[in-house]
C-alpha cells in the first residue's frame, strides 16, 4: 500500500480483521536477526494509518467485483463496530465490565476475551469492536454495561454496516496464510494431549502481550522442564502436503532461542528429518542456536516417523532416527510446526474474483516464471503467502 501510494495513487486497504498487521503482529521476535517484531512493524502500520493516499478499511470484506483492468468496481461491506472510531481511544474501560467470555482467536484460543474488545495490546487502529454475535445487548435481557462504562460516549448500538462501491484500476490479493490442522494427523496428539501446541500458539505464549504475559507455562501453571519442537507436521508427505513450507526450520530455531531466554535450564530437543535453511544468514543462525542455546537435535528417518502419546501424565515422543533405531523421549511440552496453507476462507474471495486456487488454498499465478504475481484475470495480482509459503522478507519484497 505504501509503495503504491508513492506514485500519488489512491489506495484502499481492505482488511477483514478489526486491525492491520496480519500474523506478524502476533510475533515477539522475527528471525534470523531476532529483531523485535513490533519495533519493525508498528512504524509501518502507523505510516499506513496516517497516509492521506491510503484509506484503511478494517473490519471489512469484499462482496462483489465487476469490470476489467483499469476499471473495476468493488463492493465492500464495512461491518459495524458499534464503537465510534473518532472518539474511542482503546482505553479498555469497557473490557472488564463485559459479562461475556469467549475464546480469544487472537491468542489462538489460549485465553478469553469479552464481547467488546481490542484484539491485542498495541493493535492498530487501537479501537474497540463489539462482537455482535456474542454481545448480550441483542439478547432477551439487553446488556448496556460497556455503554455505561465508556467515559467518551463511544458506544453506538444503532450503527449499521456500510456498503461501499470502490472504483479502482487494479486489485492486489494479500490474504496471508493459515496452518495445517494437526488434528488431521492424530499421531501428534494435538487436541487430545495437554501441552501440545502449534507454533502460532507458542508464539503467543512467549509474547509479552499474550495470555501469560510472555511466561512459558504448562496448563497447570508450572514451567516445563523439557520442551520438544517437531518439524514437518503435515509437510513433505504424500498424505497431506508434499511441499516444504520453507520457514518452519528457522522459526523453530527462533522459538528454541526464545525458550532458552525465558527458561535458562529447560531441556530443548528438535525432531527433524532435514533442515531447510534458505538465505545467507540462516545457516549461521542454526549454528548459533545449537551452540549457544544448547539445543539437542534428533535426526529422524522421515518427516512423519514420529508418534506422540500420553503416558502416566507425561508426554512420550517415539521416533525413528536415520539409523532406523526407535527412541522414546519424555517431555513436558511439545511445539509442532504445521505446514503453511492458504487462508481458510480463501475460496470465498476466489469466487468473487474468479481466480483459481490449488489444493492447498493458494492462489494460482498466471505463470510462476514470467508472471509470478499475475493471475488469470488482467489487473488482479497476488502477494505474499496468498500464493505460497514465504518468510517475511520474501512476502514484503
Amino acid at each position: 500500500a505504501l509503495t503504491l501510494a508513492q506514485k500519488n495513487r489512491h489506495v484502499f486497504l481492505v482488511e477483514k480483521l478489526p486491525c492491520i498487521g496480519g500474523k506478524v503482529a502476533l510475533y515477539e521476535d522475527i528471525f534470523p536477526t531476532l529483531e523485535c517484531a513490533s519495533c519493525v512493524l508498528d512504524p509501518k502500520l502507523d505510516e499506513v494509518l496516517h497516509n492521506d493516499q491510503i484509506d484503511v478499511l478494517t473490519f471489512s470484506e469484499v462482496e462483489e467485483a465487476v469490470g476489467y483492468y483499469g476499471n473495476f468496481t468493488v463492493k465492500v461491506r464495512r461491518k459495524a463496530r458499534f464503537v465510534d472510531s473518532q472518539t474511542c481511544l482503546g482505553c479498555g474501560a469497557c473490557f472488564d465490565v463485559c459479562p461475556v467470555k469467549v475464546s480469544n482467536e487472537f491468542n489462538e484460543g489460549l485465553d478469553e476475551r469479552g464481547a467488546i474488545y481490542v484484539p491485542y495490546a498495541g493493535a492498530l487502529p487501537n479501537i474497540a469492536v463489539i462482537d455482535e454475535d456474542r454481545c448480550l445487548h441483542w439478547k432477551d435481557e439487553p446488556c448496556n454495561a460497556c455503554e455505561e462504562a465508556c467515559p467518551f460516549g463511544s458506544i453506538n448500538y444503532e450503527e449499521e454496516d456500510e456498503l461501499l462501491d470502490l472504483k479502482v484500476g487494479a486489485i492486489v490479493l494479500a490474504t496471508g496464510f493459515d496452518l495445517f490442522d494437526p488434528r488431521r494427523a492424530p499421531q501428534y496428539g494435538y487436541g487430545k494431549i495437554e501441552n501440545v501446541y502449534t507454533s502460532l500458539e507458542f508464539e503467543r505464549l512467549v509474547n509479552s502481550t499474550g495470555p501469560t504475559g510472555g511466561e512459558i507455562v504448562l496448563k497447570n501453571g508450572e514451567a516445563p522442564k523439557n520442551i520438544a519442537l517437531v518439524h514437518c507436521v503435515g509437510s513433505r508427505t504424500s498424505k497431506f502436503h508434499e511441499y516444504c513450507s520453507g520457514v518452519c526450520c528457522t522459526y523453530l530455531l527462533k522459538l528454541a532461542h526464545q525458550a532458552r531466554q525465558k527458561l535458562p535450564d529447560v531441556g530443548i530437543t528438535q525432531f527433524y528429518s532435514d533442515f531447510c535453511l534458505p538465505g545467507k544468514e540462516s545457516q549461521g543462525f542454526l549454528n548459533r542456536v545449537v551452540r549457544e542455546d544448547r539445543v539437542e537435535l534428533i535426526h529422524m528417518k522421515g518427516p512423519d516417523l514420529l508418534e506422540i502419546v500420553e503416558q502416566d501424565q507425561t508426554i512420550l515422543i517415539t521416533s525413528t532416527d536415520v539409523g532406523g533405531q526407535s527412541t522414546s523421549l519424555p517431555v513436558d511440552m511439545v511445539v509442532l510446526a504445521p505446514a503453511i496453507e492458504g487462508a481458510r476462507d480463501v475460496h470465498l474471495l476466489a469466487s468473487v474474483f474468479d481466480i483459481p486456487v490449488d489444493e492447498s488454498r493458494f492462489f494460482v499465478e498466471d505463470n510462476p516464471y514470467v508472471a509470478p504475481v499475475s493471475t488469470s484475470t488482467d489487473g488482479i495480482f497476488v502477494a505474499g503467502c496468498a500464493q505460497g509459503p514465504l518468510d517475511i522478507q520474501a512476502a514484503a519484497a
